[in-house]
């Protein structure tokens, strides 16, 4: 059998640490944590339930994940988030992994509790990630946010049975201030490539955004609360744009 090390970036999770922890336990040969130097309970936490604890300043969210990656002691790897959770399905599903790796990596579907209720729809559900990997065999991608994990030359995951239990937002102040922390560094990402977005799109890519998730991904099916992720979900995309360009005008009239 493949020991398996979990591997967890942190800070400020003491809200979430805890259940994500206690989720592993029975899967886990070694848990590794990264924190960027959280000023809540998260490390007590963490080495209370034995986790192996690792202090690096934060690099962004690819590198923080990759940095993490590379202190596993063991090649075969399951890369969580604070605020996930495996459900019973999926645990049973990385034990047979473990049992008899078939694959390099595994994905599995995300299914996210938003202020307490589960989101099937606006473009939230199966959200399909790979977590479960060979460490050797890829590495962590993207740019200052949106990361994710490829396997080399571009191999395909297999998918195993279960869900990740994904706790997002606890609050309608949550989602807000999360919607300010990553638009601000996505619409940097756009000024700093030289991006600068016409009126036109500042005009249409908001409600366009929200008659996507709402209607053609089914978000009214979610009631009140597919509305409010899609109301959510527009404004920020208007709110990453109207950034970007002010950023850029900024920029060139310095």
């Amino acid at each position: 059998m493949e020991k398996l090390s979990v591997v967890i970036i942190t800070y400020n999770e003491e809200k979430n640490i805890a259940r994500c922890l206690e989720s592993v336990k029975g899967i886990a040969d070694e848990i590794v944590i990264v924190d960027s130097a959280s000023t809540d309970a998260t490390v007590a936490i963490c080495e209370k339930m034995g986790a192996k604890v690792i202090q690096q300043p934060f690099l962004g969210y690819t590198e923080q994940k990759n940095f993490a990656v590379a202190q596993a002691s063991y090649p075969f790897v399951f890369s969580i988030d604070a605020d996930e959770a495996p459900n019973e399905k999926l645990l049973l599903s990385i034990i047979a992994a473990k049992k008899n790796p078939s694959a390099n990596g595994y994905s599995m579907n995300r299914l996210t509790n938003y202020c307490g209720s589960w989101v099937k729809h606006c473009g939230w559900y199966p959200d399909r990630k790979l977590r479960l990997f060979f460490k050797e065999k890829g590495a962590w991608t993207g740019g200052a946010l949106h990361e994710k994990y490829e396997l080399n030359s571009n191999e395909t995951p297999m998918l195993i049975d279960g869900d990740l239990l994904h706790y997002s937002y606890y609050s309608i102040d949550d989602h807000i201030k999360q919607v300010d922390k990553f638009t601000a560094i996505s619409s940097k990402e756009l000024a700093e490539k030289g991006y600068c977005p016409s009126l036109l799109k500042l005009i249409s890519a908001a409600p366009v955004k929200f008659f996507r998730d709402y209607i053609i991904k089914l978000g009214f099916l979610d009631g009140y609360t597919g509305f409010q992720i899609s109301k959510m979900s527009a404004f920020a995309t208007y709110l990453k744009y109207a950034r970007a360009r002010d950023l850029y005008r900024i920029n060139h009239h310095k």
